[in-house]
């Protein structure tokens, strides 16, 4: 028996919360260097508008009119 077939039969002997507890471990461990990306680059985007606006470059908006309009556009 392989490591992986090891594991996977060791595995399917927890409870079924145990299981999901596992399953979503082992599919966040997947993504944890793509939101490491995903947040240094909406963290570079907000540096980039705050820089803008600062300059006057870009106006600020309400959040309310923000969301107002968002809320319209997906009716």
């Amino acid at each position: 028996m392989s490591p992986l077939e090891k594991v996977q039969a060791d595995a399917l002997k927890l409870s079924s919360k145990e299981r999901a507890f596992l399953a979503k471990c082992l599919i966040e461990s997947l993504d944890q260097g793509e939101e490491q990306e995903i947040e240094r680059l909406w963290l570079d985007e907000a540096e980039r508008r705050l820089a803008a606006y600062r300059e006057g470059t870009i106006p600020a908006r309400a959040a309310s009119e923000v969301f107002a309009e968002a809320y319209e556009r997906i009716k």
